[in-house]
């Protein structure tokens, strides 16, 4: 059986902001084809981690190796040209912009220059989100649709999809059902699913574990800027989150005294 490479590795990660310890040496893996859940209380440091791997965050200590090699992750633009995209729980969309000028925000295509004057090719880019969309099977009734007009279920699924929409290796996502109805929920779990499908490398961080439950392979607890936890997601849904809260709640705690360092 061939042996699963990493994408992303992260090593003893360590962040402070000012005196409290957000992150006191985490270590991840995240492998090709996979949805890794990320949980905890509120600042635990899920979301300080995630920054650290999107370059919002440069880290005090640690080591980042993507496919293998070495990063040192500048910014959030040096992160996205390795193909690191992250969803934000805001989503970071522009209302009074239609669906395709929101996949393209920033990377917008160009018929041609006139000095410093670019004509845009917006039919490239509603031909190019088309079928975006249609391979990530999302239904929008068209993408010239303002994005203030589409609920919030398809507003998430179009920032998914622009994150999706330029050879990203990782894709992460801020709470992605936070605040959606069950229905909008379960199309953007499809949508995880479908991405999965396709071979992407997803992390979720969520507080709704049975979202985590349906969709994940593998999870882990962070509690206090330490990882008490990692593990594949298996067993029962009423059994998982028994477990899951014991380690977030502090009940439970694999690495107690071991590789993790302590406050």
């Amino acid at each position: 059986m061939m042996e699963k490479r990493p994408v992303v590795e992260m090593r003893n990660i360590k962040k402070n902001f000012g005196g409290v310890q957000a992150l006191r040496g985490v270590d991840l893996v995240l492998y090709k084809n996979e949805v890794l859940g990320l949980v905890g209380d509120n600042a635990a440091g899920k979301s300080t981690l995630m920054k650290v791997l999107s370059g919002a965050y440069i880290p005090d200590e640690g080591e980042i190796f993507i496919e293998g090699n070495r990063v040192e992750l500048a910014s959030p633009m040096h992160a996205r040209q390795l193909g690191i995209e992250m969803v934000y729980q805001d989503l970071a969309l522009a209302d009074n912009l239609d669906v395709a000028a929101n996949v393209f925000l920033g990377r917008e295509l160009c018929r041609r220059k006139i000095g410093p004057l670019s004509i845009l090719d917006k039919h490239a880019m509603e031909q190019e989100t088309t079928r975006l969309l249609d391979r990530l099977k999302i239904d929008i009734p068209s993408v010239r649709a303002n994005v203030e007009k589409l609920s919030g279920g398809q507003r998430q699924a179009i920032a998914i999809a622009r994150a999706t929409a330029f050879n990203t290796r990782v894709t992460i996502m801020d709470e992605p059902t936070a605040a959606l109805s069950v229905a909008a929920s379960r199309k953007v779990l499809d949508l995880v699913r479908e991405l999965k499908a396709q071979g992407n490398s997803i992390i979720i961080i969520s507080h709704r574990l049975e979202d985590i439950y349906q969709v994940s392979d593998r999870l882990i607890v962070l509690r206090q800027g330490r990882k008490v936890c990692e593990c594949p997601v298996v067993g029962g849904l009423d059994e998982f989150r028994e477990q899951v809260l014991a380690y977030i709640i502090g009940a439970r705690d694999d690495f107690a005294g071991g590789g993790q360092e302590g406050s």
